[in-house]
């Protein structure tokens, strides 16, 4: 039953339908076929959303749009390239460091391709860029947000799993500057190759734009020092950067108005509701995979072939990099952890650990064709054709799946800093 279940959850992608309203569908007429009450349908949805973690979600979007529509990100940008500028392919590894610093404030792989996306594209496209390394660079960087804390899918992933959002938050720090080191590998020897320009290395334009920039660089700052110190929890953090963000925008730089505001909460409202409502279906959905005991099978079917620990996080990476090629990353984690959940705790595994492991792998997903989120926003963005930009970005992928092998079978990268600081 629970195939033919899928299949028209599947089906329903496969012409278009929203994830949230194809989850929805399913599930009711799941619900039909076992003849259990629909009074579950209100239940389960309410219970899916009713979490305290999950407020951080609409404080780390707004800070996003108010950084955004404050000109910050045209300060960072500035920053990355006077910093990065002079290495062979200058333009890139600023792309690339820009989004490493703004993922420090945003938390969201899409918030760094709409807002960063527009300004990288323009300049790397007036130096000469081809569209195609443009925008597979910035789809491809845009995958730090979530890693690099703060984290939207790391606040999802903490309140289902019930782990600490501080200890994943840490967890991500390693694995996204190694992330950003493998792109910016990658970007070199493209750069070498296509004779790409590089800028010339000034020290003085450095300074000024770090002093330009200096007050947007230090929110990852205080963020990350905030819940370390126990100022304010991991959840409040989203309330104090969006504070900040206003601070900055509005009475230092002068660039944002109470009108901005209002806007930037009207798209909050918006991308909010469509999350949230995912989560709610999504939760409706993982409450019958569990009647259903498909955890239970699932988790004899992959112990009947191994109990080795290595080989069953190699089955479930595989699993989600395919899942991940198709889905929304919140649909994803909300419908697979209650499933997957209980075998990892069978194995052992370090719950941060697998954690990080399976954000990084659905941000892969998020670039990788046929329907990777961040590959149709760039090729709005940037004005490049969504056929041309699929193809460039695959070689782009395989420094990312080498960073996921590399913390999926060294847990010590995520965990190291979460355990020499005691949180």
């Amino acid at each position: 039953m629970m195939l033919a279940v899928f299949f028209i959850f599947l089906l329903m992608l496969f012409f278009g339908i929203p994830v949230a309203i194809s989850i929805g569908l399913t599930s009711i007429a799941a619900l039909f076929w076992l003849d259990i009450p629909l009074i579950v349908v209100g239940q389960k949805m309410i219970t899916g959303m009713d979490s305290f973690l999950l407020i951080a979600i609409p404080f780390f979007i707004l800070a996003g749009e108010l950084m955004n529509i404050g000109k910050i990100t045209d300060r960072i940008f500035g920053f990355a390239r006077a910093t990065v500028g002079f290495i062979p392919g200058g333009l890139g590894h600023a792309n690339i460091l820009a989004s490493l610093i703004f993922s420090g404030m945003s938390g969201s792989a899409i918030a760094d391709t709409g807002g960063l996306g527009t300004i990288e594209i323009k300049a790397m496209r007036d130096a000469g860029y081809d569209d195609e390394f443009s925008g597979s660079v910035t789809a491809a960087s845009s995958t730090i947000g979530p890693i690099f804390p703060p984290s939207i899918p790391m606040v999802i992933y903490a309140s289902i799993a019930e782990v600490s959002v501080g200890r994943m938050f840490l967890g991500g720090i390693v694995p996204g500057l190694l992330m950003a080191v493998a792109l910016m590998v990658m970007v070199f020897f493209y750069a070498l190759r296509k004779g790409y320009p590089r800028e010339p290395l000034n020290p003085v334009v450095m300074v000024r734009q770090f002093i330009r920039a200096f007050i947007p660089l230090m929110t990852p700052v205080i963020i990350i020092s905030g819940f370390l110190t126990g100022w304010f929890t991991p959840t409040e953090a989203s309330a104090v950067a969006v504070a900040y963000a206003i601070i900055v925008g509005m009475f230092v730089y002068r660039e944002l108005s109470w009108k901005h505001v209002g806007e930037a909460i009207l798209k909050t409202a918006l991308s909010t509701a469509n999350v949230l409502m995912i989560i709610a279906v999504s939760t409706l959905f993982s409450f019958i995979l569990t009647n259903q005991g498909v955890a239970m099978h699932l988790s004899e079917w992959i112990t009947g072939i191994t109990t080795n620990p290595n080989l069953v996080l190699l089955m479930i990476n595989v699993i989600l990099l395919l899942l991940g090629m198709i889905m929304e990353p919140g649909a994803i984690m909300i419908l697979v952890l209650p499933v997957i959940l209980p075998l990892v705790r069978l194995l052992g595994i370090d719950l941060v650990h697998f954690g990080v492991v399976m954000v990084l792998n659905l941000m892969i997903g998020m670039i990788t064709p046929p329907f990777g989120m961040c590959l149709f926003t760039v090729s709005q963005v940037g004005s490049i054709p969504l056929s041309r930009l699929s193809r460039a970005i695959i070689p782009f992928v395989f420094p990312l799946v080498t960073v996921l092998i590399l913390i999926t079978y060294f847990p010590g990268i995520v965990l190291w800093l979460p355990g020499i600081l005691k949180l």
